[in-house]
């Protein structure tokens, strides 16, 4: 082995991969803001949500790489969408012509219901691709999602602190 090609430096963490790319996401989305007249509109500030919530998804799943199927799935959303939309205030509108048919459960032989495959559904909402996914693949998939979710849920608590105090 040619001992140049070894590293002696550890790989970078999702953690300080994320910060890295959240914080520059953010220099951009300021740069962004001192160039909007209106900085207090509600459409405004709906937008600057967007594009920082759009920014710590993108940030979290590049950091995670394409190792995992629910980044690849977030990163493609957010690339098939293009920029940042702005809704309006207003309530969903909701459409009640099409009832929810309630789904009977199966039934062991002691009367515990089986829930397995609707809960497994629930689940498939919450995680991005989760709905090409068998249930084995799903779980491991969500486990992971949820550490990074709390990942990024501490960095940005930290970075919320240190802007606070200056």
């Amino acid at each position: 082995m040619n001992p140049k090609s070894l590293s002696l430096r550890p790989k970078t963490s999702v953690k300080s991969r994320f910060t890295k790319g959240f914080l520059q996401a953010l220099k951009r989305i300021q740069g962004q803001r001192s160039r909007s007249p209106n900085v207090s509109s509600p459409r405004e500030m709906c937008r600057r949500y967007l594009s920082v919530k759009i920014a710590a998804d993108a940030s979290m799943a590049s950091a995670v790489g394409s190792r995992r199927a629910w980044s690849r799935a977030l990163l493609t959303k957010i690339r098939s969408h293009g920029a940042p939309r702005v809704y309006k205030y207003s309530a969903r509108r909701i459409d009640n012509s099409k009832k929810k048919k309630k789904k009977k459960k199966k039934k062991c032989e002691d009367g515990e219901e089986i829930g397995v495959n609707s809960e497994a559904n629930e689940l498939r909402k919450f995680v991005p691709g989760g709905e090409a996914m068998d249930i084995c693949s799903l779980l491991d998939e969500a486990a992971h999602y949820i550490k990074c979710l709390n990942t990024q849920v501490k960095v940005m608590r930290r970075i919320a602190d240190i802007y606070s105090a200056a």
